[in-house]
């Protein structure tokens, strides 16, 4: 009997190992197939600001593009992801409440130099995580290429998306989007699917830039009304909107942690990034709902193609802050609110406020963000904002004081860099440049070699 009982604890203990690996190996995939998609975040961003472009300029707005998302990888890997570790608390670098931060944790999860951050066959997570985690930070770069195209020049381009890609979105991360970050556990802070920590931050990094940048030539008349430079291919900026919208499905589920895992906070059920619970189902009710009720809001006061198609983005961003808290009807109302009335009201005032936004990013992401982390704060009083014992819970203050502080973790340094480089005489082509098209100085490649779009000569 003896023998029986050590056979059957055997058994037991060997089929709970390999349910625990084969639960590991089903995380593991779950993270690795939210990159691909998030990718389709950056082919669509690839398509919508080359089509936002006018012929003189498409190859070399897809270059920059390009660049943003190739320099973000190297950058996060060195730093970006060590400060998200690291910054939790503040400047101090201290260990926060759930004792996942800080400068020991940091050096332990995130050095360049560690056998953590390498093909490293006994972790299976921190790959995959990093991998999220790093196309998180090619969005924020993505987000401000657009507002930007046709006139600023490549090197202080890139400068400008890493400063934001691998450190300011970073900081508000760790302070807004951790489990330890101070803006959670003593504001009650919550932004689950990064309304105001990617969106928000890129949007308003994006306004400090265009602030020195300044307009296109020919954007505005002299007496400050604005004039339409209409980009040279509508369908594709369509299409590459979708593609962002399709890409979106894996962020969000980038935001989801798998249950059962060391790392996971539910041993049965997935959770969000605080730890509270929430589940694909729930995603996905809220996020289709967000996506038409941004098209329709758009459609029904617009009646513009790339308006309505911004707008699904636009749906998405306006209540991604609460994806794991709304009931589907008001995901619906909210989405409609935003990308019917202040979306197209933004876009109106930063027109007149002389900035030339070329593709709505600071409005889109920037403004829907900022309003999505309000209505957050009056709509879900109260919600626990993380699974911490004591945690304080989500309240209008700290939504209020979290969007205040993201408005200035993003636009800070947008404003001060483009500022320097303005100073330099590096920031913007010249006239002549910015007449005769980025892609003769830019590019060694010609977009439309077949001659599409050249002058038709009078009959």
């Amino acid at each position: 009997m003896e023998e029986q009982l050590a056979n059957l604890a055997k058994e037991l203990a060997e089929l709970k190992s390999a349910n625990a690996v084969g639960n590991t190996v089903t995380a593991e995939i779950y993270y690795y197939l939210t990159i691909p998609l998030m990718i389709l975040i950056h082919v669509g961003f690839l398509g919508y600001e080359m089509g936002a472009s006018r012929m003189k300029n498409v190859l070399a707005s897809g270059l920059k593009n390009i660049l943003a998302f190739a320099f973000m990888i190297p950058t996060f890997y060195y730093f970006g992801w060590w400060a998200y570790w690291a910054f939790p608390t503040g400047l101090d670098f201290g260990i926060g409440p759930n004792g996942i931060s800080g400068l020991e944790y940091a050096a332990a999860a995130a050095n360049p130099a560690g056998a953590v951050m390498g093909p490293n066959l006994g972790d299976s997570a921190t790959g995959v995580f990093w991998g999220a985690f790093t196309l998180f930070a090619c969005a924020t770069a993505s987000i401000m290429s657009g507002a930007v195209i046709e006139r600023i020049r490549v090197v202080p381009f890139v400068v400008l998306a890493i400063i934001l890609g691998s450190f300011a979105w970073v900081v508000a991360a760790a302070w807004g989007w951790h489990a330890d970050g101070w803006l959670v556990t003593k504001w009650g802070f919550h932004d689950f699917g990064a309304s105001g920590v990617v969106h928000m931050i890129s949007g308003f990094f994006a306004l400090g830039v265009l602030i020195h940048l300044g307009p296109r030539i020919g954007k505005f008349n002299a007496d400050g009304t604005a004039n339409h430079l209409a980009g040279h291919n509508m369908p594709m900026t369509m299409v590459g909107l979708m593609c962002i919208i399709v890409g979106f499905w894996g962020f969000l589920m980038a935001c989801l942690i798998f249950p059962g895992e060391a790392w996971s906070w539910s041993a049965t059920s997935f959770t969000n990034i605080y730890g509270t619970p929430m589940n694909l189902s729930a995603l996905t009710f809220n996020l289709l709902m967000a996506i038409s009720g941004g098209i329709i809001g758009a459609w029904m006061t617009t009646r513009d193609p790339f308006w309505m198609m911004s707008a699904g983005l636009g749906g998405i961003i306006a209540t991604a802050a609460g994806l794991d808290i709304y009931w589907p009807p008001m995901t619906f109302a909210i989405a409609f609110v935003g990308c019917a009335w202040v979306m197209p009201w933004s876009a109106k005032m930063i027109e007149k406020m002389g900035i030339d936004d070329a593709v709505g990013a600071v409005t889109v992401h920037g403004v829907l963000g900022a309003y999505a982390l309000i209505v957050l704060g009056i709509v879900a009083s109260g919600y626990p904002s993380a699974a911490a014992e004591g945690a304080v819970t989500t309240n209008l203050f700290g939504q209020i004081g979290g969007t205040i502080v993201m408005a200035l973790i993003g636009f800070v340094p947008g404003y001060v860099f483009a500022w320097i480089f303005k100073k330099m005489g590096i920031l913007r082509t010249s006239e002549a440049v910015e007449l005769a098209g980025l892609d003769i100085s830019e590019v060694p490649a010609v977009a439309y070699p077949e001659g599409a779009g050249a002058p038709v000569a009078a009959e």
